[in-house]
């Protein structure tokens, strides 16, 4: 072999390495929109059991079709399981529980608390494979968790003023922890795309029967720009948006990709400003950068550990 070859192979999981965050970056900037949206159509006139569940039903239909046109093979066995997990965790409850969170919630508010998912993630995938992080690793998503807590303590005016969105919200991203963690594990299996489009069509059917519910309990208005959100949320956010960040995953180094979403609660917090006029205050600042820093020294620290095992074995 050549040193030119040689030099050439060094460099492919480089290459690859760029390829998964570029993907992973891409997927994220998808996603942030998702609150301020959501927000938006509820806030237009649909009820958030609708923008909820409707937006899977539109996205199982174009995630249907494309399995269908490309003639994938149906999963196996226990992977049934495994996207009945995936289609629990961000097909039903991550929607379905920001949706209702954000009736009254700002969606800024609801960035901030959603910036624990990366460490939440992290949190998932260490019980998912049964991983041994350092401490430091838990004293990180502990006081992340923490500082989110105490985030929504005060912007709700203490303990009284907790309310059930914030509740909601942490229960939202205990939902998208779990389902970003299996999705990722299993997009190698059955590839980025087909992982969430099986997930989709899995949860399709009690889908239809909560849109269907929520269309005779109350019909779903708005204007064209609240029907332009919703359709963002069917085919970017719960559909396109996948495809991106399923892929950077499977591509990895999964622990790393995944620290690509600790810029989706600014992302997001922008956003509402710019599309939904609200007000960044100080304290929406300091709870997102302790928020954001936690997560981040969750995975950091997850990340170096694995990478320190793995050289402790090569050697």
């Amino acid at each position: 072999m050549t040193q030119q070859s040689s030099a050439t192979l060094s460099q492919a999981p480089v290459v690859l390495q760029r390829s998964g965050l570029a993907w992973g970056l891409l997927g994220v900037t998808a996603f942030s929109f998702t609150l301020p949206f959501t927000s938006m159509a509820v806030a237009g006139g649909m009820s958030p059991m609708f923008v909820g569940s409707a937006r899977a039903v539109l996205a199982a239909v174009l995630a249907a079709a494309a399995l269908v046109l490309t003639r994938q093979h149906l999963p196996q066995g226990v992977q049934w399981l495994r996207l009945a997990v995936v289609a629990a965790g961000v097909v039903a409850g991550f929607p379905l529980l920001t949706s209702f969170a954000l009736e009254t919630a700002p969606a800024g508010h609801g960035a901030v608390v959603i910036g624990l998912l990366p460490a939440a993630t992290a949190v998932a995938v260490v019980i998912r494979t049964r991983e041994q992080p350092p401490r430091a690793f838990w004293v990180a998503a502990g006081v992340g968790a923490l500082a989110a807590m105490l985030f929504a303590l005060a912007a709700g005016g203490g303990v009284s003023g907790l309310h059930w969105p914030d509740l909601l919200l942490f229960l939202a991203v205990v939902a998208g922890a779990v389902g970003y963690a299996e999705g990722g594990l299993l997009s190698r299996e059955l590839g980025a795309w087909q992982t969430i489009s099986w997930a989709l069509v899995v949860a399709a059917p009690l889908m239809v029967v909560l849109a269907g519910t929520s269309v005779l309990g109350r019909t779903p208005t708005g204007t064209p720009g609240t029907w332009a959100a919703f359709a963002y949320l069917g085919v970017v956010s719960m559909f396109l948006g996948f495809f991106a960040w399923y892929r950077g995953l499977s591509i990895g180094p999964m622990t790393r990709v995944s620290q690509v979403q600790l810029v989706q609660p600014v992302m997001t917090i922008c956003w509402a400003a710019l599309l939904l006029d609200e007000r960044v205050t100080w304290l929406t600042v300091v709870g997102g950068v302790t928020v954001i820093a936690c997560a981040a020294g969750a995975v950091v620290v997850r990340s170096s550990n694995r990478d320190a095992r793995r050289e402790s074995t090569s050697k």
